[in-house]
């Protein structure tokens, strides 16, 4: 296998009509992960702090069980699936027989991204492609497995991109290196990962494409797990990204880029799907979860038990955000390009906690305490000098109870959406003692979990 250093990988950027500038060579940023990891998290990722996470593509059409319906069908060959096959389709019909039916009919940019918006959430992520390989995209090294020739007829990536800009959120595309059964990756996986053909004619150009076209804030790789990095030219990639790019000083990147890269290399840390370290980490991670809890594409056969409640988004968010964490929640749209209202439900719900809640999580930093260690249901949150109490059971005698701060004369309390302060005191064994009264959760102006704010403690 050849590596390309940094002439010959620009040359591969020359060649293939992609933005050429001796940048990329001279830039501060070189091909190694040593060089690449001393690169500054641009800061509006960590002041975002929750985003979208949209899952969607061909895999929309059968919307049975998961995302990963082609290899479980065709690949591990699970008998669920192939009995649904059975069942519902005549014998000869592949999965590429889908794509005519990804319609995307009623998909509307502008309402999806005016609920992302009222979600409360700052950033979204939308798949270009997923590990079936179809590109929500004309991608022209897709040729006929593209939202532009078949399916939707149409670019989806650039639609929301821009329906999303204009409400002012950071977007970002997830796109994964490998392909399941694209020829070219088999020939490279049978030749142990030492030829590169699927990287070079394939992974790399889609890349350049998504970045030059779409300009995203964020990259987020994923499908890493079969071949190194220096298989996939990862470091060459990155290096031309933070050095070169159109998005060099302000695109992000998670930790996908290789085996043995999740959790040490790259901008952010995914670690692995649902990672909640449970502390704090030395490094800026993210938390990715979906609504629907056992899968991230729409299946037809989900139930309400599947599905996640408010109370518990809320939990994921505070857990993560209180140990510095980024929320990244999924949702999977049909084939017509529709929200399932449940969805839409608990997003809107999330979005009316926030308008109230919201000084406690945007630009927030952790305090020295993340969790009351007593209680399971408090968690602090810092900005400058107020820290936040959050907890999401109201205190039967209406009395908080926070063990952990320390306050002085001049400590004030107030409940964030009330302006007037709450009356406290101390306790040699109990700590802060806050008076809620005369509110209750029914009159306080949030639901399912509230703010104090504290000013004046340590």
């Amino acid at each position: 296998m050849q590596i390309m250093g940094c002439k010959s990988f620009l040359s591969f950027i020359c060649l293939t009509g992609y933005l050429c500038s001796r940048a990329f060579c001279d830039g501060p940023y070189q091909p190694n992960w040593k060089s690449l990891d001393s690169r500054p998290l641009p800061s509006w990722y960590d002041e975002s702090k929750f985003g979208i996470f949209i899952h969607w593509g061909v895999f929309s059409v059968p919307s049975f069980g998961s995302e990963w319906f082609w290899w479980h069908w065709k690949g591990s060959k699970d008998p669920s699936y192939v009995a649904f096959m059975e069942k519902n389709y005549p014998p000869g019909f592949e999965y590429t027989d889908f794509a005519p039916e990804f319609t995307a009919t009623f998909f509307n940019p502008d309402q999806w991204a005016e609920l992302f918006e009222e979600s409360g959430a700052r950033y979204v992520v939308l798949t270009s492609k997923h590990h079936e390989g179809f590109t929500n995209w004309g991608s022209p090294v897709s040729w006929n497995w593209n939202s532009i020739d078949t399916g939707p007829h149409r670019d989806l990536v650039g639609d929301l991109a821009a329906a999303v800009r204009r409400r002012k959120l950071y977007y970002g595309v997830y796109h994964s290196l490998l392909e399941w059964f694209n020829p070219l990756f088999l020939y490279d996986k049978l030749n142990k990962f030492k030829t590169q053909k699927f990287v070079v004619e394939k992974t790399l150009p889609e890349l350049y494409e998504l970045v030059m076209r779409y300009k995203p804030d964020i990259i987020w790789s994923d499908g890493d797990w079969e071949g190194p990095d220096t298989y996939w030219n990862s470091t060459g990639f990155l290096a031309w990204l933070y050095n070169d790019s159109p998005v060099k000083d302000t695109v992000v990147t998670n930790d996908r880029w290789g085996v043995g890269c999740a959790c040490k290399h790259g901008g952010f840390y995914d670690c692995k799907d649902k990672y909640s370290p449970g502390e704090l980490q030395n490094h800026k991670w993210e938390m990715c979860t979906s609504i629907d809890k056992r899968s991230w594409g729409y299946r037809r056969n989900m139930m309400m038990s599947d599905v996640m409640d408010l109370p518990s988004l809320l939990t994921n968010l505070l857990d993560t955000i209180a140990y510095g964490g980024n929320f990244l929640l999924n949702i999977g749209p049909t084939k017509d390009g529709t929200i399932a209202p449940i969805f839409e439900e608990r997003l809107r719900g999330l979005g009316q906690w926030l308008r109230v809640n919201g000084e406690a999580i945007y630009a927030s930093t952790p305090w020295r305490v993340q969790k009351e260690t007593s209680t399971n249901i408090i968690w602090y949150t810092s900005k400058g000098s107020s820290v936040y109490g959050i907890f999401t059971k109201w205190p039967i005698d209406n009395i908080l109870q926070l063990e952990s701060p320390k306050t002085f004369p001049n400590t004030t309390v107030t409940m964030l959406g009330i302006p007037k302060p709450l009356k406290w005191t101390t306790s040699p064994t109990k700590g802060l003692l806050i008076s809620l009264s005369p509110l209750s959760p029914f009159t306080a102006p949030s639901k399912n979990g509230w703010t104090v704010k504290m000013e004046g403690v340590s």
